[in-house]
């Protein structure tokens, strides 16, 4: 993710999290400690043959831990595989920034996104109460203790031709 992607981000960012979607500076922030030799962040865009921005992810990597900041595919790309191919990379990149645990919240409410992370081996852990506000919506905490555990690599999905992964 670069500087340029952020006005396609914050439309989507926008659109999925009307309620708590983070701001644009948020994004900024993020991203000055992106690109530099000491860089701790990590953010892609996924982008469809035209352009359209279609999901984004980010992690953060401190002593040996990542934590998942953010993941998002624009709805008409739910159950295509693209969650699971922007997570693979927030995992490639764990790895590349020597984490040996990645962690990440979500909303105790959000069974499809629990069910994409079980998949690639995360556990609860615990709960961090009334962490998604408005609403004091409880997130559930879960580990990633084995970044070897993913599942098979999705790009050749069903239903995600066209799409490619813009790393940056």
């Amino acid at each position: 993710m670069r500087w340029w992607d952020l006005d396609p981000v914050m439309e989507l960012e926008d659109s999925l999290f009307p309620d708590d979607a983070w701001s644009r500076g948020m994004f900024w922030s993020e991203l000055a400690d992106a690109r530099h030799p000491a860089a701790t962040r990590h953010y892609v865009v996924a982008e469809e043959t035209g352009g359209r921005v279609v999901g984004y992810a980010g992690l953060a990597a401190v002593a040996g831990t990542g934590d998942v900041q953010t993941i998002a595919t624009a709805r008409d790309q739910w159950g295509t595989g693209l969650g699971a191919r922007l997570l693979r990379e927030l995992l490639h990149q764990a790895t590349a920034f020597e984490c040996h645990e990645v962690l990440l919240e979500v909303r105790v409410d959000n069974v499809r996104a629990q069910r994409l992370y079980e998949r690639f081996g995360f556990e609860p852990i615990g709960f961090r109460r009334g962490y998604y506000q408005p609403g004091n919506v409880d997130a559930l905490v879960m580990r990633l203790a084995d970044l070897t555990a993913a599942p098979a690599d999705t790009r050749e999905t069903p239903g995600l031709q066209g799409t490619e992964t813009t790393h940056g």
